[in-house]
């Protein structure tokens, strides 16, 4: 039952939804500010590298 549950909020929320909530756990994880700026500027390299501004143009 656990696992139809599960599968039945993936199939119904959307993909950023997920990334969202990944990220937002991510971020929750950090131990100290310096922990948690490092994370940030990662999720922001990603975030660039997977859809440079030079593409929006």
């Amino acid at each position: 039952m656990y696992l139809l549950s599960r599968l039945f909020l993936f199939l119904t929320k959307s993909a950023d939804q997920r990334d969202k909530e990944r990220n937002d756990a991510y971020l929750a994880e950090a131990t100290d500010i310096y922990d948690l700026e490092y994370r940030m500027q990662k999720l922001d390299r990603r975030a660039t590298s997977r859809h440079p501004s030079w593409l929006a143009q």
